[in-house]
């Protein structure tokens, strides 16, 4: 079996916090070009990606990833540099050890040994890695995406490798996602004496039975695959530093995180019902990051369950619970799911993962492509 850490540990040495590359996609390209790989670097605005596949027929298997990383943060926070790749008792250390370098070392581990057993392999395989999965994500997948659309090389499913596990390699795979939204409103009142509130109307206590309609009860229940929608009352501010005097306006910021009951248009109005029972004057704005997928259980699902009961001997729950990924843009092209490693550490100070783990999930990566390809 091919190693993955050798990988993992150069990758990691690349200080690629977004949209920085620092040399990673050139790592990367300079592992996959001997295995036939045909690479095309692709930089849109300040963030690079990189498209490579093998192949030209079909099916396409296309596996998409991020080299970007979040900031290390104070280094006295960690034990060794965030970016040295070090190895102390069969742990790899170091920021993008879990979220998500160690998982594209694994997939392309994997992948090595699954084209060493198959030459004469005939579909296409492909990766798209991207650099701003951790920023504002405008430049990366998304836009690779249109390119691939225009050259007609949108593939026949996609595997996502974040880091999904939850407490055992494989446990999880995820098959979709929840959408999530933020309103940000402004309620405007007539500003006046705290002492003469017959002559003002307060924009706070119309606001307040606002969100009193939109928290007191469930939006609802869930539904098969997904949790129910929640939303939270992420801010709120006046701006008033006058104790004695009634705001002209007050601002609330709502996050939604929603199911696939529902779509961004559909709680919009909802928000929009809400705001004009209490005959409010009001602005809204609406930041819709993703709308709520779903990846039904298939052929592709089927391979993937397979996969992992094959390599670790355990049925892996379908879930859509977490926060956004770049597979929400996969899906509006292609049948996605996500699978990796164990996430206990993404983002945290002393980021790590077991060199074992990663080994174990370069074979599971094999035999999903074995699965895929069958």
């Amino acid at each position: 079996m091919t190693d993955p850490l050798p990988l993992a540990q150069a990758l990691i040495r690349c200080p690629s916090v977004t949209p920085a590359d620092a040399g990673a996609l050139g790592v990367l390209e300079a592992a996959l070009a001997p295995l036939g790989f045909a690479c095309q670097r692709l930089t849109f605005g300040e963030t690079p990606n990189l498209y490579a596949r093998r192949g030209t027929g079909g099916p396409h298997f296309c596996y998409a990833g991020h080299t970007d990383v979040v900031p290390p943060g104070p280094t006295e926070a960690w034990t060794d540099d965030p970016f040295s790749g070090a190895v102390r008792d069969g742990v790899l250390h170091g920021r993008g050890a879990c979220d998500m370098k160690g998982g594209i070392a694994a997939f392309v581990a994997g992948l090595k040994d699954y084209l060493a057993a198959h030459p004469g392999h005939g579909g296409s395989i492909s990766l798209l890695i991207t650099g701003d999965e951790e920023g504002p994500a405008r430049d990366g997948t998304v836009k690779v995406l249109d390119w691939m659309a225009q050259r007609g090389e949108i593939p026949d499913m996609a595997l996502v490798g974040e880091p999904t596990s939850r407490a055992a390699l494989g446990d999880i795979v995820k098959v979709g996602r929840r959408g999530s939204m933020t309103a940000y409103i402004t309620l405007f009142g007539t500003q006046g004496h705290s002492a003469y509130p017959q002559r003002a109307d307060n924009p706070i206590h119309r606001l307040v039975r606002v969100l009193n309609r939109l928290t007191a009860q469930p939006i609802d229940q869930g539904s098969q695959f997904f949790e129910p929608t929640t939303l939270q009352v992420t801010g709120f501010d006046t701006g008033n530093a006058a104790n004695n005097v009634i705001p002209g306006e007050a601002r609330a910021m709502l996050n939604i995180r929603f199911n696939d009951l529902h779509s961004s248009a559909s709680l919009t109005q909802m928000l929009n019902a809400a705001l004009q029972a209490e005959e409010a004057r009001y602005d809204m704005r609406i930041d819709c990051s993703g709308e709520s997928f779903l990846t039904q259980p298939g052929p592709f699902v089927d391979a993937l369950r397979r996969a992992v009961v094959g390599a670790t001997g355990r049925e892996p729950a379908l879930d859509t619970g977490g926060g956004t990924s770049d597979a929400r843009f996969i899906a509006r092209y292609c049948p996605v799911a996500e699978l990796g490693g164990i996430g206990s550490t993404m983002h945290k100070a002393n980021e790590c993962v077991p060199v074992q783990e990663l080994r174990d999930l370069a074979a599971l990566y094999r035999m999903v492509l074995e699965e895929a390809f069958a």
